[in-house]
């Protein structure tokens, strides 16, 4: 009997080259490149965790009428709709693995690092090279993708240094972040192409630009956006003009995470969110800290946003 089709399962692909210069400048088919990037949870104020094709959508055209041309998938792989979605868009993606352990390496506020995970722990080893290469088998098709972000905020180690090993071993053509290795800088060499800190000020940045910059320096996130916040925003983006190292960086965060409820006062749709359902404990205002409402409505802080992103896109 001849050949017979039984699946055929289409992927859409893309041609591009990122690379980082001797001179430590982030570049795009050959280019220099501006992240004009935000964070973004996947969220929807009516079903929570779980969003639709339309949110996606939805957020994307908001992507499209502020200038933002990246996103950071904090902290965990999103939805496959969702990278289809970017490599059509033309949004550069930060593609995260699922790993975040806070808890063990920062106590009562401090860094202490006496116990952390994954660290060095060899128990630890195998289960974390799962989840990149789980990471990099499923997305690597994805041009949307430049960089693989081993995780988010869980200190460093031999752990952590053999992901950013497996990343470059399967693939020459993209970038390795992680900024967890600030605390270790015996592993700087070792772990992520980029450097990077959490709101650094923007003199600190400055300082780091000064020096003789190793690496481009990048935000994975900034202008923390809770309150009537991202008002410095110019600061930032005046090293955009004034050093190439400087490759921008992804604000924190682009929705927040509130659920829209009916209150049994006044009887009008609300938006609540971390404490204020009596849960113990909570995130309180830290769930509300997008450049959009959970019901994806902007926020006056994206017009700061607008502004700035629109001078470098």
């Amino acid at each position: 009997m001849g050949a017979k089709t039984v699946e055929v399962i289409p992927q859409v692909v893309g041609f591009r080259h990122v690379e980082i210069t001797p001179e430590a400048v982030l570049q795009l088919n050959g280019q220099r490149l501006v992240i004009n990037g935000v964070n973004r949870h996947e969220w929807n104020c009516h079903r929570g965790r779980a969003i639709e094709y339309q949110d996606m959508l939805t957020d994307l055209e908001l992507f499209h009428q502020n200038n933002i041309n990246a996103v950071r998938t904090c902290h965990y792989p999103d939805q496959l709709a969702w990278y289809d979605l970017c490599d059509r868009h033309g949004i550069y993606m930060m593609a995260e693995n699922n790993l975040e352990t806070h808890g063990t390496w920062q106590k009562m506020g401090a860094v202490e690092p006496s116990y952390n995970v994954p660290g060095s722990l060899n128990e630890w080893l195998e289960a974390c090279l799962d989840r990149a290469r789980t990471n990099y088998e499923v997305l690597k098709n994805h041009p949307a993708i430049l960089f693989w972000s081993l995780g988010n905020e869980s200190y460093a180690g031999e752990v952590i240094a053999a992901m950013d090993q497996f990343y470059h071993t399967h693939d020459q053509t993209r970038l390795t972040h992680y900024e967890g290795v600030c605390y270790t800088p015996e592993y700087r060499d070792r772990i992520s192409d980029f450097e990077s800190r959490m709101y650094l000020a923007p003199d600190d940045v400055e300082a780091y630009l000064q020096n003789q910059p190793d690496k481009p320096f990048v935000e994975c996130e900034y202008m923390h956006s809770m309150g009537n916040s991202v008002g410095g925003l110019g600061s930032y983006n005046r090293l955009v003009d004034e050093y190439p190292q400087y490759a921008g960086g992804f604000i924190w965060d682009f929705i927040d995470q509130a659920l829209e409820i009916t209150d049994p006062v006044t009887g009008q749709s609300v938006m609540r969110y971390g404490g204020d359902f009596d849960d113990r404990h909570a995130d309180y205002e830290f769930a509300g800290d997008g450049l959009v409402f959970a019901n994806r409505q902007p926020k006056p802080a994206m017009q700061e946003v607008r502004y700035y992103y629109g001078l470098h896109e």
